[in-house]
């Protein structure tokens, strides 16, 4: 009876310093996707002895900045050409430490059924951020729309529209107007996670899409001083299970891809 009561006295302390070693940690996501991902993340974490509490954004903004003043510990909504711009404009500490998702850019339209029917003068809903509008336009100039100027790289602005045979005209907006903005436009350039949020699905509604080969996987990113944090490495673990690969491919069946 005395080695039972030792046993289940080692397993209570067991227990008790597990729960202990508990962390607790708050991480950004936009809406969408990113969120509904990051709760399955969450329950794996969970196991592992991390607590995340989700933090939902409804803007691009305004992630990176609570996460750099100290308000979330990481955060899951961007790819690293946005956070790259957002370093150099904004001067932040921070730094990816895991791919998780890419999310093909798409064209939709309520009054066209292809590009092909997109009038002279046509106007075309862009998003307003450096990085998701020249993702834009690359996607229109992949579709042969635009011609865009040498070495502009991964972000051009209409500025650099060289050939433009239809005169199209771009309206710059907020990347979460975008799907508003198609009962204006005749055709809005829309990011996934806004266009599932909305309603639409890239793969039955959008006219065009963005070729499978892109360089806009998605990262957690952390502030620097993070980035060898234990928690840090079980959140991405947690990212890269099984379970959450399982989720992705069957709710998303193929608008939404695991990037590891």
């Amino acid at each position: 009876m005395r080695k039972l009561r030792i046993v289940a006295l080692a397993s209570s302390l067991a227990l008790i310093a597990g729960m202990a070693s508990a962390e607790d940690i708050k991480v950004g996501v936009s809406v969408g996707e990113h969120a509904e991902i990051m709760e399955q993340v969450a329950k794996v974490a969970k196991e592992k002895g991390l607590n995340i509490d989700i933090v939902e954004f409804t803007d691009y903004v305004v992630p990176n900045q609570a996460l750099n003043d100290g308000d979330l510990q990481a955060n899951s909504f961007q790819h690293q050409p946005y956070l790259d711009q957002q370093i150099k404009d904004r001067g932040f500490d921070l730094v990816s430490i895991g791919k998780t998702i890419t999310t093909p850019m798409g064209v939709y339209s309520q009054k066209l059924k292809s590009l092909d029917e997109l009038p002279e003068g046509g106007k075309v809903a862009l998003p307003n951020d450096p990085t998701n509008g020249g993702r834009a336009l690359l996607l229109l100039q992949e579709k042969g729309l635009i011609k865009l100027a040498e070495g502009t790289g991964l972000t051009p602005t209409p500025l650099d529209v060289t050939e433009n045979a239809k005169n199209l005209k771009f309206l710059e907006l907020d990347a979460a107007q975008l799907p508003r903005a198609l009962a204006d436009a005749d055709i809005a350039v829309i990011n996934t996670n806004y266009a599932l949020e909305a309603g639409l699905n890239p793969e039955k509604d959008a006219i065009a899409i963005e070729a499978a080969e892109s360089p806009y996987a998605n990262i957690i990113v952390v502030r620097s001083a993070d980035k060898d944090a234990d928690w840090a490495k079980t959140l991405v673990e947690s990212y890269h299970s099984p379970e959450v690969k399982k989720y992705i491919e069957d709710k998303y069946t193929g608008a939404v891809i695991p990037a590891w």
